[in-house]
């Protein structure tokens, strides 16, 4: 393939990565509006999540045994295919939100979401191999930190943009009803172009082997459980930013103000990213590197910014607190020295003195505390990956298949906090038990620092 036609390619793999991180976030403003809606408590709420990250894992679940059994399907019909079909389960998923209006029932928009995520869970399966294979493989690194790098682009404009037309502009009875309808139509939109473009027909000849043999690796087994926790963890804190904010002795935010705060969140995942391609990279040291990790963190924090200036509220003096993150994340990437688990390692345990803040502590701190989680969050799914598929050989299919089920952590973390949290509610206070709440993802992130120093230490 030549140049042109692999950028055209690559622009089209990188518009999916956008689209899938923009619709995975806006699941963080439709909680809070499906919890005022139909007066969910905090555990009903975050079905919202099951039902979406279930998908991913039963979806997975479903790939991994068919390939097991028949072959890989993805092999079969080709990653152009596969994206397609991906698209279009999506799109019909995203439709459902229409008539779940005029329904008006829970279980409704759950299905929905959990169609909609098991389209997206074909999308990954077929997108992020496609990536890495349509160049050559010295570069396919590069590449997918440039496609996961937009992801993040989708989940900074997610909540302020799908917070505008949620809670603003199609507010009422019409607040999810059109916005999900247009996003049903985009991806139509992008299945149509996919269809009609001149994508290579790449195949994937690699075996996938029999049996359990691929639980022998202990950098799997505990890999899994790893990214279980990861993503749990990530999402749910997501997940009740906005309640979070509203809470009086944080900020007392109401829905709409708080959703540039949440794309603050996670842009921070996108700036730590590219920092991340950056310093991770084994090719070049020294003062020349740290040059191009500032610029690179300056850059990526004027577009979260910019982003959030133009449509939200954010103003330079209100973010001044935020330069001190930036600076502690610098310099963990350069306590990391380049190795995946140390620097896993390390950016854990700052993630858990920030979640202590986020229990013990009140207003600005607090506050700052939480936004700042995803500065830290950001290389923690690439590197955790990477350790984990290390040394599988021809076991890496199956161990990519397993850890890509694990995402259901995404749906069942949340559910235990919620749960928490609820627990915890007074009678005259249903929110009381909200900052205490956030011990869960704590734990989570105590196996996650364990997981980078043992992987650190380990002898190949």
């Amino acid at each position: 393939m030549n140049k042109s036609n692999n950028n055209g390619t690559l622009g089209l793999l990188t518009s999916l990565f956008f689209l899938w991180g923009f619709m995975t976030v806006l699941n963080d403003v439709l909680i809070p509006h499906l919890k005022s809606v139909f007066e969910l408590n905090y555990a009903e709420s975050m079905l919202v999540q099951m039902a979406f990250f279930g998908a991913y894992f039963s979806g997975a679940l479903i790939y991994y045994l068919i390939s097991i059994s028949t072959g890989d399907p993805i092999n079969k019909i080709g990653y152009k295919q596969g994206i397609i079909i991906g698209l279009i389960i999506s799109a019909v998923g995203s439709a459902l939100f229409y008539p779940a209006t005029f329904i008006n029932a829970y279980w409704f928009y759950l299905m929905a979401l959990y169609v909609l995520g098991l389209g997206f869970t074909m999308l990954q399966i077929a997108a992020n191999p496609f990536v890495a294979i349509i160049g050559s493989p010295e570069t396919a690194s590069s590449r997918l930190n440039f496609t996961q790098g937009f992801n993040s682009l989708g989940t900074t404009l997610g909540p302020i943009i799908g917070g505008f037309l949620i809670f603003k502009f199609f507010a009422g009875d019409d607040a999810v009803k059109y916005p999900y309808l247009i996003f049903s139509f985009i991806m139509l939109l992008l299945t149509l172009l996919i269809y009609k473009s001149k994508l290579p027909d790449f195949k994937n000849n690699e075996k996938i082997e029999k049996g359990l043999a691929v639980f022998k690796f202990p950098q799997l087994r505990y890999g899994i459980f790893a990214i279980f926790f990861y993503v749990g963890a990530e999402v749910v804190i997501g997940s009740l930013l906005i309640n979070f904010f509203g809470l009086e002795n944080i900020a007392g935010f109401d829905e709409n103000s708080s959703k540039t705060y949440l794309s603050l969140y996670w842009g921070g995942t996108m700036i730590g990213r590219f920092t991340g391609a950056i310093m991770l990279d084994s090719v070049g040291s020294g003062l020349k590197k740290f040059k191009k990790v500032l610029l690179s963190t300056m850059a990526g924090f004027l577009l979260v910014f910019g982003i959030n200036y133009i449509w939200g509220d954010l103003t330079f003096s209100i973010a001044a607190p935020y330069f001190i993150f930036l600076a502690l994340n610098v310099g963990a990437f350069m306590l990391g020295k380049a190795l995946p688990g140390r620097t896993l390692g390390i950016f854990s345990l700052i993630i858990i003195v920030l979640l202590s803040m986020v229990i013990f502590q009140t207003g600005q701190i607090a506050f700052w505390s939480i936004i700042a989680i995803g500065l830290f969050n950001s290389i923690m799914w690439s590197n955790i990956f990477t350790i984990s598929i290390d040394g599988l050989g021809k076991y890496t299919s199956q161990g990519s298949s397993l850890l890509v089920m694990a995402i259901v952590g995404g749906a069942l973390v949340p559910f235990v906090q919620g749960f928490l949290a609820d627990y915890l509610a007074t009678p005259d206070n249903k929110d009381a038990g909200l900052q205490a709440s956030y011990v869960v993802p704590l734990i989570s992130y105590v196996y996650l620092s364990f997981y980078g120093f043992w992987a650190s230490n380990r002898k190949h």
